[in-house]
């Protein structure tokens, strides 16, 4: 379970290291403008698909670090010699034939909510 005092504290930390205002960050991660003042208030708390898309436009936003505050902001280039190699997608299985496909998947919430992500 995140604290959400500290995921607020260090949402703000990214957008001042931006420098960009709260609609600026919620209109470049794609999400409505309400939806970052909810969370930056307290009022409600970020789903997977928020945490997702912060950390799919900011690079250098890891989400250990933003979730739980470890490791360090911004991320800094790793060596080659010590980066790990990409990690497949679950979705291609170009070079996977023989594995089965993931067609969908289904994320249930606690609250009766769920998000579905699908190929």
């Amino acid at each position: 379970m995140i604290n959400s005092k500290d995921f607020t504290d260090r949402l703000k930390k990214v957008m001042e290291h931006y420098q960009i205002s709260a609609s600026m960050f919620a209109d470049k991660v794609g999400v409505q403008r309400s939806s970052i003042s909810h969370i930056l208030s307290g009022r409600n708390k970020p789903s997977l698909d928020f945490v997702l898309k912060v950390t799919t436009e900011f690079k250098d936003v890891d989400i250990k670090w933003l979730l739980n505050g470890i490791g360090v902001f911004p991320v800094t280039e790793v060596s080659a010699e010590n980066s790990m190699p990409p990690t497949p997608s679950v979705f291609n299985s170009e070079n996977n034939s023989h594995i089965k496909k993931i067609q969908r998947i289904v994320v249930f919430y606690a609250d009766g909510t769920f998000n579905e992500y699908q190929k």
